[in-house]
């Protein structure tokens, strides 16, 4: 959970009432991705909270997908949350060497921007809200404005709306769908498959009885 309080020209933001949410989103994600690099997700948060189960729930729903060009961490049944966050991502980087981290988190902000969708470049400070000391996350990351913060914020995320929170994982995940699409077909188009043409045909030969009763049916 961190906190989101200006948008820069690094960020790009989307609300979950708009129509072409998800496809908006998606266009931003796949310019902002490297096209022929595999893409970690870490999708931090907990189960333990309804606010905070934004991360988590897109992870499950992406798991779910048996996605190609992301590898997911964090999900509902194995939350990356504060507990586990520094052991985790020492084990993503020794997974994968040099990843290019999606971090997807929840966050709090002004009372006009819930229900906004952040994407930025960068990395995120998770538990920002709660005042917890987490390493950065991230090269990329999108944050998902569950509530308002300034007050209590222990006891707004355990009141903010399933609904809300349900609504917003699954247009984000949707979206990262999409991008999984595109990312696949600009790979064939980088190694598209060779014609079958004459000179890629094995080398056969028939003898002349063979070619006779082939003639003969």
């Amino acid at each position: 959970m961190n906190l989101k309080d200006k948008f820069p020209n690094e960020e790009r933001r989307v609300h979950i009432e708009e129509e072409a949410m998800c496809h908006t989103l998606s266009d931003y994600l796949y310019e902002w991705l490297p096209p022929s690099k595999e893409v970690v997700i870490a999708c931090i948060g907990t189960d333990r909270s309804t606010g905070d189960a934004f991360g988590p729930l897109v992870g499950s729903m992406l798991e779910d997908q048996n996605l190609e060009t992301f590898r997911i961490y964090g999900t509902i049944e194995e939350p990356l949350h504060a507990l586990n966050l520094k052991e985790k991502m020492a084990f993503i980087e020794q997974e994968h060497p040099a990843p290019f981290i999606l971090a997807v988190d929840a966050c709090l902000g002004k009372a006009t921007s819930v229900g906004s969708v952040v994407l930025g470049k960068g990395t995120i400070a998770p538990g920002s809200a709660l005042k917890k000391d987490l390493p950065p996350v991230g090269d990329l990351h999108i944050s998902g404005m569950v509530n308002v913060s300034g007050f209590m914020e222990h006891v707004v995320l355990q009141n903010t709306r399933l609904h809300v929170v349900m609504q917003m994982a699954a247009k984000v995940a949707a979206a990262i769908q999409m991008v999984e699409t595109k990312r696949k077909r600009d790979a064939l188009e980088r190694s598209p498959l060779r014609p079958f043409t004459l000179d890629t045909q094995p080398d056969i030969h028939f003898t002349s009885k063979e070619l006779r009763l082939k003639d003969n049916g």
